[in-house]
């Protein structure tokens, strides 16, 4: 007996619907820019960082593409002063993801 099955002896009067459920959100577009983004390395408080800046979109994209990032690399950081902070050093990974999304990088420092 499968799961369709079993749900019509639960619920005899309900009719199922013909839409197919997604889960998956729906992607968001970002805004692609002509300037390229920067990318450093800083030690603040002896701990290595990677910093992004110079997006140019609205502040809701440039939250979003934080989120996406710090959930690729698993890496902890935040938003502050329109900069993306990172904890440890992955430039050259970052700016591999930022390329593939159609981003140009830069890279600054070290």
């Amino acid at each position: 007996m499968d799961l369709q099955e079993q749900l019509k002896k639960l619920f005899p009067d309900h009719i199922p619907s013909k839409e197919p459920e997604t889960s998956e959100e729906m992607v968001h577009e970002l805004y692609i820019q002509k300037e390229p983004m920067i990318c450093k390395y800083e030690k603040r408080n002896g701990k290595p960082t990677t910093i992004i800046s110079g997006y140019e979109g609205e502040p809701e994209d440039f939250k979003l593409l934080a989120k996406e990032i710090k959930t690729k690399f698993a890496v902890g950081g935040g938003i502050k002063d329109g900069e993306i902070v990172l904890q440890g050093d992955y430039r050259e990974k970052i700016m591999q993801f930022l390329k593939d999304k159609g981003f140009k990088t830069k890279r600054v420092g070290g």
